[in-house]
């Protein structure tokens, strides 16, 4: 049996995120798990690499499904473009060894969240963007992320309540760009908890309008408690750009 990789970019506006839901069709594996099945006439299941919150979008979300199919690499990426909907995106199409697994062999992934920081919003970008009126600070900002970088306990940047798996991750680049009113935050690391990127946003955003202090950062770190951290900013800024392995 072959074992495929998928590269997978898509918006995420229509959809009620990754993972496949009751209803299969508002979702992207439900999507994508029905044109495979269509192409090889077998009961398909795919593996993503990890779950995207509804709304969110991606450039290079990761995927393997196994398959007795005959077809070529070329001809599955062509059929699979051919009637996924255009709001949906195979970049690339690789056979991998048997044990390779989309979830459990990722080392590390890499986000981008946009904020559009102007008082007068914007038409073309509202889609894939956080409107933020009031101005930034900058400064502030960066001096928050050196907090962020490393290994930390971010139990109480996620939106998870209990659990018994470790809530330890490392964050090993977070950076700030910005172009006239487009300001684009860049997080690379080995992994991210539920809505850890959202919440770390809301946090820096809130850093940066001046309603919480630099040092929350680290106040959060050591008491561990989410109701301290800033607002979860919506997904529709969200992008899961990369997801890397060995």
């Amino acid at each position: 049996m072959r074992n495929i990789k998928l590269t997978i970019e898509y918006d995420g506006k229509r959809y009620l995120g990754w993972q496949r839901l009751g209803d299969s069709g508002k979702t992207i594996q439900g999507k994508i798990e029905s044109i495979l099945t269509q192409m090889t006439g077998e009961k398909i299941e795919i593996i993503g690499s990890g779950r995207t919150d509804g709304g969110t979008h991606a450039r290079g979300q990761v995927a393997n499904f196994k398959t007795d199919s005959t077809m070529t690499r070329e001809e599955m990426l062509h059929f699979l473009n051919q009637f996924l909907p255009r709001d949906i995106v195979i970049t690339r199409v690789e056979e991998m060894p048997e044990r390779f697994h989309a979830r459990y062999n990722c080392t590390g992934k890499q986000y981008s969240y946009y904020v559009w920081n102007s008082p007068i919003p914007t038409a073309l970008e509202r889609n894939h963007s956080f409107h933020v009126a009031q101005p930034l600070d900058f400064e502030k900002m960066n001096e928050a992320c050196k907090k962020l970088i490393g290994t930390h306990d971010f139990i109480g940047f996620s939106a998870l309540k209990k659990t018994k798996k470790s809530t330890v991750r490392t964050i090993h680049e977070l950076t700030i760009q910005q172009e006239e009113s487009m300001v684009h935050f860049t997080f690379l690391g080995d992994g991210f908890l539920h809505k850890m990127v959202r919440i770390i946003m809301g946090t820096l955003l809130e850093i940066g309008t001046g309603k919480l202090p630099v040092t929350i950062i680290d106040e959060i770190f050591e008491n561990k408690v989410r109701a301290n951290a800033g607002e979860t900013v919506p997904s529709h800024g969200l992008f899961l750009d990369a997801v890397f392995y060995e």
